[in-house]
């Protein structure tokens, strides 16, 4: 993101309270560089947490929103001083009655901005931290208020029922894809409803494509499928809630270890440049979408010095929505683009609504 961007664009609320790529496929193409130091896009932390799975020597999750900053340490720590089901039922995904008494039990442990942050802001906490988020609002008010108009809690049920590949995509085909769905999908999921109520308008500048045609149209084709039937990221879209399907980091069998490396985790405000100045090289960069912000000149700039912050035959790992933006394409002769393995992790990608996940490898 450009500095212009970060004045234009209000960083005083949750825009995400949970990240929305999937990091089974980001620590996969980040594999090689196992037991390492890593730099990470904070967002909501989840996958920088997922990172501390891999047993590295350091993972820095940086942002330059020091509100979800804020969010990324009151998960840090909680998931250091609570167990496995506090942890669950604290975030927000089992129920639970005394979250603002635990919290009470955390708070010294955090620096005193989070604190203060979090003081102001109990409510919050109270439902659940991984519903605070404005994109989370937004897929709530789809849930909530307009997929009913549409389809009913069976037929949603009834999407997620395990079945064939073949009884998937005749379901889509014949009771899912109806013409409400159609026109009330592409309302909801229009670059101006988008803009307003999900992501800010500024990061939608670069999109050049029909949003609303786009996002149906990635939708559509993952609903056909069977990895349709068990997508954390889908269940929260059409429900409201992730039910029994848990991202990454809060896997029980992922949990103990991240537990355990949880202070390997740093916290930067900033951008991913200066955490490199701050930290040294990197063997490996998780990069999220920040490219989608930025016109070409901001991205070749900001490339170049990821680039030069990234060890010998360290990874880059991103995505991409609606711009494309490659690396190892305006600097080919420093990094290479991974085809078949970025090919390969796009097509079991449960952010299914990403166009591609690219992994280029500096030389």
């Amino acid at each position: 993101m450009s500095e212009n961007l970060t004045k234009r664009v209000n960083f005083d609320l949750i825009r995400y309270a949970n990240c929305w790529e999937d990091a089974d496929i980001l620590l996969e193409g980040l594999a090689s560089t196992t037991g390492t130091r890593l730099l990470s896009i904070g967002s909501a932390g989840d996958n920088s947490f997922s990172l501390l799975a891999t047993n590295p020597d350091l993972v820095v999750a940086v942002d330059v929103n020091k509100t979800q900053l804020y969010l990324i340490e009151l998960k840090k720590v909680a998931i250091s001083q609570l167990d496995y089901g506090q942890v669950l039922a604290f975030f927000g995904f089992a129920s639970s009655i005394n979250r603002l008494l635990v919290y009470e039990g955390l708070k010294s442990l955090m620096t005193v901005d989070a604190r203060t942050y979090w003081d102001r802001n109990l409510a919050v906490i109270e439902k659940g931290i991984i519903y605070a988020g404005k994109f989370e609002k937004y897929f709530a008010l789809f849930s909530k208020r307009i997929l009913p108009l549409i389809h009913n809690q069976k037929k949603v049920t009834e999407l997620f029922r395990k079945k064939s590949a073949a009884e998937q995509s005749e379901f889509y085909a014949s009771k899912w894809n109806s013409l409400r769905w159609r026109l009330l999908f592409k309302v909801f999921f229009s670059k101006y409803v988008m803009g307003k109520y999900g992501r800010d308008p500024e990061f939608l500048k670069e999109v050049k494509v029909s949003v609303s045609d786009y996002i149906y149209g990635k939708a559509g084709r993952h609903l056909q499928t069977i990895g349709a039937q068990d997508n954390f990221i889908l269940h929260f879209n059409l429900n409201g809630s992730f039910g029994n399907l848990l991202p990454n980091y809060l896997q029980r069998e992922n949990f103990g270890l991240i537990k355990n490396n949880i202070n390997r985790l740093e916290i930067f405000e900033g951008y991913a440049q200066d955490a490199i100045t701050r930290y040294g090289k990197f063997n490996g960069m998780n990069l999220s979408n920040i490219f989608e912000y930025m016109d070409a000149e901001t991205f070749a700039t900001t490339a170049k010095s990821l680039v030069d912050g990234l060890q010998p035959g360290g990874r880059l790992a991103y995505w991409n929505l609606m711009v494309a933006r490659r690396i190892s394409g305006i600097l080919p002769n420093e990094v290479s683009y991974q085809r078949e393995l970025s090919h390969a992790l796009s097509e079991k990608d449960k952010g299914f609504f990403y166009n591609q996940f690219i992994i280029d490898q500096k030389g």
